[in-house]
């Protein structure tokens, strides 16, 4: 832990992190992986247009 008994920003993240992977599992970490590679996608497809 940072001084004065606070969490560190990347302390915070890695919690956060950890709990959503416990709460959700594997599948929801490839379905928002892969929303956001369509959407990437999308977006470079309207751009080259």
């Amino acid at each position: 832990m940072a001084d004065n008994n606070k969490m560190s920003r990347e302390e915070a993240g890695r919690k956060g992190g950890n709990k959503t992977a416990r709460e959700h599992g594997k599948n929801f970490y490839e379905e928002i992986g892969e929303k956001g590679g369509k959407e990437s996608s999308r977006q470079r497809n309207n751009n080259n247009s």
